[in-house]
């Protein structure tokens, strides 16, 4: 378990290394297509300054796109309690606690460190999941707290959407207009903001995907490290599969933060997923109960 969570930090870092080459990349092409190299370093400005704006921010903007409200002890004592419960035995703050109106099963946890941090359920995962269940599906989000996932998954939220704000400018450059005369600038750099706009989002994409399909099988385990209880998050794993559906307000940026998939992907899409298959999860917990 600690091999992994700290394989997972080296492989963050040297992700985090490839967000900063990629935006260099998409820099570069700036400067080359206007032949000013100072545009580089203003793309890396900019990019610091996003960055920073992430680290802090990131978890209010994330629960803004998705609609969550926090509540008090009162407004739900049930998921209060299991939260506080949780947060007691695994040793840690206690996070804030949102719910979100919506009928598909699902949650996440965000934040930038267990001091700062917060977890949310969705309507539909507390009208599907049994005590037992519910207790399990918390404490995979726990999970994600302890194992200091949700800063990670916070700076590749705000990576992810740093980069596509950057293509959308590359887009509307090539398509709408120049920065200089067309006798300043280079066909074939606007070639490059082309295929660099068109590639960037499928990079950060993959790299979202990699971050998260580890933690994913991780934060299985250590939810039934901390419960106890492999079976309460296999049969939760399970009535996520059977109930799952797209949930009503998506956002690519973060659609790895949940539990389960919130977005409706098949075929082909299903590849570029960040979420492993729940059959495979639930697999994985069958196979290493005798571990636990």
């Amino acid at each position: 378990m600690y091999k992994n969570i700290a394989a997972n930090k080296r492989n963050t870092i040297l992700i985090m290394l490839g967000f900063i080459l990629l935006i260099a990349a998409i820099g570069f092409a700036f400067a080359y297509a206007y032949n000013d190299y100072m545009i580089a370093l203003e793309v890396f400005f900019i990019a610091a300054i996003y960055a920073l704006f992430q680290y802090f921010f990131a978890s209010r903007l994330a629960v803004a796109m998705t609609g969550a409200k926090k509540i008090e002890k009162k407004d739900n004592p049930r998921l209060y309690n299991i939260v506080e419960n949780l947060s007691l035995t695994a040793g840690l703050p206690m996070p804030e606690v949102y719910i979100i109106d919506d009928p598909a099963p699902n949650a996440f946890a965000s934040g930038r460190d267990p001091n700062h941090s917060l977890v949310c359920a969705t309507t539909g995962l507390l009208d599907v999941m049994n005590d037992k269940e519910l207790t399990a599906v918390m404490a995979h989000e726990i999970s994600h707290v302890k194992n200091y996932d949700i800063r990670v998954s916070t700076i590749v939220f705000g990576l992810v959407c740093l980069v596509g704000f950057i293509a959308d400018i590359g887009w509307r450059i090539t398509f709408y207009g120049r920065r200089r005369n067309d006798e300043d600038s280079s066909p074939l750099g606007f070639f490059i903001i082309l295929i660099t706009s068109i590639v960037a989002p499928i990079a950060a994409s993959l790299a979202q995907m990699a971050v998260s399909r580890e933690r994913e099988y991780l934060a299985d385990s250590s939810a039934v490290l901390l419960t106890r209880y492999p079976e309460g998050m296999i049969s939760a794993l399970k009535k996520l599969e059977v109930h799952s559906r797209p949930m009503k307000q998506q956002n690519p940026a973060t659609e790895a933060m949940f539990i389960s998939n919130p977005l409706k992907k098949k075929g082909l899409s299903s590849l570029f997923s960040t979420h492993p298959p729940l059959e495979k999860r639930i697999e994985r917990l069958e196979n290493g109960k005798t571990k636990f």
